[in-house]
């Protein structure tokens, strides 16, 4: 290297060093007035990110979670910026590929600027992560961002990334999945899933362990109740291109069930023995909202409004989402409750409340044997609660007026009044009835705990089977994970009439009462554990119930979640039987309709050569819009999602649903005068899916022309190298298309391996149908198939489409 490139190398580190240094700082100011002549010049100064915060160091060393010989190390940990961390996803066609460039392209490549940076190592395999799929950078986002020196490895990423090749994600987000033990045939709930990444992390699990060129029997619903990260989620899962997912907009809490009982199936003129009569889960994971403190390291902005109230007033919420969670959840089902926060009040405190609920319906599983290499450590089972700057390390020692902020679910005995004393209290019709467990304390029924008891309470539940990630371990976030398993059905709670209750809740408690079969019985209701503005807000949306949503929504929560109204209630009180709610009338969602318009699914058959036998059309094709003119995309479901569909229409749309299944075909509009046989195309979301199923339409080109074609994105059929190619071209019908490189004899089996692009035949011409992105993708993977290999890649069929059509959401 001469002289001048050895000081731009000098340079580039020394720049690189100083940004690692400021990663953490910004802009104080976007102009500063220079005093000389009062010009205003843009020379921002800068101002570090305040990584101090007494209130959480006092409450981490009064909890004691971390030794104090430890406890400098945790805290130099926490204030420097988060690696950056990815997994490559399993079920990518080139899945080895971008394995076999981190092992022995980036890893090499990347030696000389970890040295700078004072690292040992670049980028390394999560040592506990199956396969070397997730990887670990000593980089921080920001970092691979921000300096030239990263730039080719920052571009591999941003490109793997867009078409799904990879997935960024935290490396303690992934553990969960892992432990949940995910089979094929799985029915799976991800109750609070947006962004998406674990629910991409499932659907891996899925498609992976099904039989190759299959589909999975199992599906994944993905809910999320904030509409927006609904849309995220969306556009995350959608680079997996599965037709075995539903995203619903639910609160978790009042995710519903979907029981279809004799009565309405007769009503409807259903039968009995449909596929499914209740949407219920083989597995649950429950990653609930959190104060979300082990994510300091990602957003420092939480050093600055961190406090321990943050916590406590998420308990009650996080108690009865996992409680929902076990009710869906079968018997022999297991279900995650995991947090991204450190603090036993949203971690123990809430398993240790599941528990005593559930009694001997629910077991804490110890999994110390999974996964070894990953460093964690097991929960705790004594802890103290912090209210208004004061430790209580019993529910007795809180003053009767705090006790509406504290509560005892949060102690590691969760011992009520009915521990200490039998006590009694009238119900609304003035019968005395023994408080159950669960009870709403009032101030004049509240009684204090036995003098007797020790001034800190051990809780006797083994919550040493939960895990708590701590940062400085692995150079890690920080998480906490309980594995549960649903032994029997949950016992029967029954909520007491509570005044300041909506009519709606006090309708579905007197329903809930009426249940006859064991199975029905899992109505978990809200108990003491609720402050009033949380029960105010919480309606049990069981379909076990048998209560039916309101779908035309008035009235809005916190959450900006949909409520039943009042006069719902009181109408279907009075006449006894309730309307079932016609689809689509959930407020901001098209309905989804099976396509049964036997013209438009025959012509589609027919156009390429798909044989119902091999590839069932019928009953699998959904769209957003019941008239078949006016439908502009069509989607596949696998048999999964069909059954949970037929069940949701034959008790009346309960299930809020923003996307389901794989855009299959689009309707697309041509410019040539001539009429089409076929008018709808193949998305490229889709092609992987039916591409071993089309017989019509395929064109093989020589790798010369496929490269070509790539480049120019579209090329004349005078232009092919090859002349027999431009017959061939010539002879396809004008419309969609699929072409495939091949430069010996035309493949005898397409497979999963196999390289395709959706393209459009014109009446001279061919135009590719897919994004930039596939196309660069697509270039590079095949340059390394010469000795010299490319810097980056992308999945050619897991893209979207060249004109960007949407994910189904409403449309």
């Amino acid at each position: 290297m001469g002289r001048g490139g050895r000081h731009r190398g000098r340079s580039q580190r020394k720049d690189f060093k100083e940004s690692r240094e400021n990663v953490w700082k910004r802009p104080k100011s976007d102009a500063t007035v220079d005093a000389s002549d009062n010009a205003v010049s843009e020379k921002p100064t800068w101002e570090p990110i305040v990584t101090v915060n007494p209130n959480f160091e006092d409450y981490y060393k009064g909890q004691g979670i971390v030794k104090a010989e430890e406890w400098n190390l945790f805290m130099e940990i926490l204030r420097k910026p988060l690696p950056a961390a990815f997994r490559v996803n399993s079920n990518s066609q080139f899945c080895d590929e971008i394995r076999s460039i981190l092992e022995n392209d980036f890893v090499k490549s990347l030696h000389a600027e970890a040295i700078e940076g004072g690292e040992l190592e670049a980028i390394k395999p999560l040592p506990w992560y199956p396969k070397n799929l997730a990887w670990h950078s000593n980089f921080s986002r920001k970092e691979i961002r921000k300096n030239q020196t990263l730039e080719r490895f920052h571009e591999f990423l941003k490109l793997e990334n867009e078409v799904g090749n990879i997935t960024r994600q935290e490396a303690v987000s992934m553990v969960p999945p892992l432990f949940l033990d995910v089979h094929p045939d799985h029915f799976v709930l991800d109750m609070c899933a947006a962004p998406g990444s674990k629910t991409f992390q499932l659907l891996e699990i899925i498609h992976e362990a099904s039989e190759p060129g299959s589909l999975p029997n199992g599906m994944v619903v993905a809910n999320d109740v904030d509409f927006k990260r609904s849309n995220l989620l969306i556009h995350q899962t959608k680079r997996m291109c599965t037709s075995n997912l539903i995203v619903t907009n639910h609160e978790g809490q009042q995710f519903p069930g979907c029981r279809l009982n004799k009565s309405r199936a007769s009503e409807k003129g259903l039968s009995e023995d449909m596929p499914i009569n209740q949407l219920s889960f083989d597995r649950v994971l429950c990653d609930v909202p959190c104060s979300g403190d082990g994510t300091l390291r990602k957003a420092p902005d939480i050093w600055r409004k961190w406090n321990s109230g943050m916590g406590n007033g998420l308990h009650s919420l996080q108690i009865i989402l996992a409680m929902r969670g076990l009710s869906l959840l079968k018997v022999g089902g297991r279900m995650i409750y995991s947090t991204c926060s450190m603090n036993p009040i949203e971690d123990e405190a809430v398993v240790a409340e599941i528990l005593r609920r559930c009694g001997s319906s629910v077991e804490l599983l110890d999994v110390s044997d999974k996964l070894p290499e990953l460093i964690r450590r097991p929960g705790v089972k004594k802890w103290k609660v912090r209210d208004k700057g004061g430790w209580f390390t019993s529910y007795k020692d809180v003053p009767q007026n705090r006790r509406g902020g504290v509560l005892v679910s949060m102690f590691p005995s969760g011992k009520n009044l009915k521990d200490s004393t039998e006590t009694t209290q009238k119900n609304e019709n003035g019968d005395v009835n023994s408080c159950e467990e669960g009870c709403k304390e009032t101030d004049n029924s509240v009684v204090d705990a036995t003098p007797d008891e020790p001034a800190e309470e051990v809780s006797d539940l083994p919550l040493e089977r939960c895990m708590r990630i701590m940062p400085h371990d692995q150079n890690t976030g920080g998480f906490f994970i309980a594995v549960l398993h649903k032994v029997s059905p949950l016992p029967e709670f029954q909520e007491k009439p509570n005044p300041k209750r909506n009519s709606s809740t006090k309708n579905a408690n007197s329903t809930e009462k009426s249940l006859g079969k064991e199975s029905e019985k899992e109505l978990v209701t809200v108990d003491a554990v609720l402050d009033e503005s949380a029960v105010e807000n919480v309606i049990e949306a069981d379909s076990n119930n048998e209560k039916e949503e309101s779908l035309e929504p008035e009235k809005k929560n916190t959450e900006g979640e949909s409520i039943a109204e009042d006069k719902e209630a009181n109408s279907s009180n009075a006449g006894g039987k309730r309307k079932v709610p016609m689809q689509g009338k959930w407020k901001g969602f098209d309905p989804v309709v099976f396509l049964k318009d036997e013209t438009v699914v025959n012509g589609i058959k027919e156009f390429y050569g798909i044989k119902d036998e091999s590839f069932p059309l019928y009953g699998h094709l959904v769209a957003r819009n019941s008239d078949t003119s006016s439908v502009k995309r069509i989607y596949y479901v696998s048999k999964s999602v069909k059954e949970v569909l037929q069940l949701n229409f034959a008790v009346g749309q309960q299930l809020k649903i923003a996307s389901v299944g794989l855009k299959m075909f689009e309707r697309q509009s041509s410019k040539e005068g001539t009429s089409k046989p076929c008018s709808f195309r193949i998305s490229s979301e889709g092609l992987p899916v039916i591409l071993p199923y089309i017989t019509k339409q395929i064109l093989y080109i020589p790798m010369a022309d496929f490269k070509h074609l790539l480049e120019q994105n579209s090329i004349k059929f005078s232009d092919f190298v090859n002349p027999q190619v431009v017959q061939k071209a010539t002879d396809l019908v004008v419309g969609s298309c699929v072409v495939i490189p091949s430069d010996g004899e035309e493949p005898v089996k397409v497979d999963a391996s196999t390289i395709a692009i959706s393209c459009w035949r014109g009446t001279n011409s061919l135009a590719v149908m897919v994004t930039a992105a596939d196309c660069q993708e697509l270039l590079q993977r095949l340059a390394e198939k010469t000795p010299k290999t490319g810097g980056g890649s992308v999945n050619g069929s897991n893209g979207g489409d060249s004109d960007g059509p949407q994910a189904m959401e409403t449309a």
